[in-house]
């Protein structure tokens, strides 16, 4: 702007009308289009201000009937913890199975009259799944022996036999590879649930919504409403200077053209009065 300003002025002090004349009419365009995006930025400024107000409203009345209300499908608490529940059943059963495979048929040492439980097991015990919820699905830690669901099919891994085409383990192990295969997706069920359920609980409670919503509105809602606020004034000052500087090229303009028409004029007149004299 402060480019603009000056290079007017100069060509107008300096008379060069064509030269103005073009800067006069780049500077409307500029003007205009900087108050047109002075009003996105109002627009832009108030939608913010609405959008911000919506979420506070909400973030303090989840369950009223507020803006958001009819945009966020949320569900009751009872209903979320329900969910919450069940899943924690399926992870706590799911477990429980596993134990008892490993129990009763990898760490038992069958004979061979068994039938299809018995597949040669030998060597060292297979460590059992520890179930991350006790009796009343409350947390609980693991206990000595016990592998989580985080590491449990790299350390299954290694009990894991070589097996005959008879389906009997060649080498020392105590899980075949068909059965490790089934552990490995009861696992990966559980740890599915157990680490992705709380998550999809809060989405389903709008918990994780509300949270996210409390934070824009404390910590970066203001300051936007702020840094939008001087971006339209910025350009409301800079959208006026422009216009005051065009005036004024203009005003110079015509004020120098007329200046210049009159000494043309007066100082013809006088130069012929000088020479009738002389004569």
């Amino acid at each position: 702007m402060l480019l603009l300003a000056f290079l007017g002025l100069l060509f107008s002090i300096l008379g060069l009308k064509t030269l103005v004349y073009f800067l006069v009419l780049g500077a409307w365009f500029l003007v205009a289009g900087t108050f047109i995006l002075c009003g996105v930025f109002v627009l832009l400024n108030s939608a913010v201000g609405d959008t911000c107000v919506a979420m506070k409203e909400w973030v303090a009345h989840p369950y009223e009937d507020t803006a958001l209300d009819h945009i966020l499908p949320c569900v009751d608490v009872a209903t979320a913890e329900q969910s919450l529940n069940q899943s924690k059943e399926v992870t706590s059963k799911v477990v429980a199975v596993v134990n008892q495979v490993l129990s009763t048929v990898a760490n038992s040492n069958l004979p061979p009259n068994a039938g299809p439980l018995y597949y040669n097991q030998s060597g060292p015990l297979v460590p059992t799944l520890c179930s991350p919820y006790t009796v009343r699905l409350d947390n609980r830690q693991c206990n000595a022996g016990e592998v989580n669901l985080t590491n449990a099919v790299q350390v299954w891994k290694n009990y894991t036999c070589t097996v005959s085409s008879s389906g009997i383990c060649a080498t020392t192990g105590r899980i075949t590879p068909d059965i490790y295969k089934q552990l490995v997706l009861a696992v990966n069920i559980s740890y599915g649930l157990y680490h992705y359920t709380p998550f999809l609980v809060n989405l389903e409670d709008c918990t994780f919504v509300r949270d996210t919503f409390g934070t824009i509105t404390e910590n970066y809602c203001p300051g936007l409403r702020e840094h939008l606020r001087w971006v339209y004034i910025g350009l409301a000052f800079v959208s006026t200077g422009i216009m005051l500087s065009i005036i004024f090229w203009v005003v110079y303009s015509k004020q120098r053209r007329r200046r210049d028409e009159y000494l043309k004029q007066h100082g013809d007149g006088q130069f012929m009065a000088r020479d009738n004299k002389s004569v």
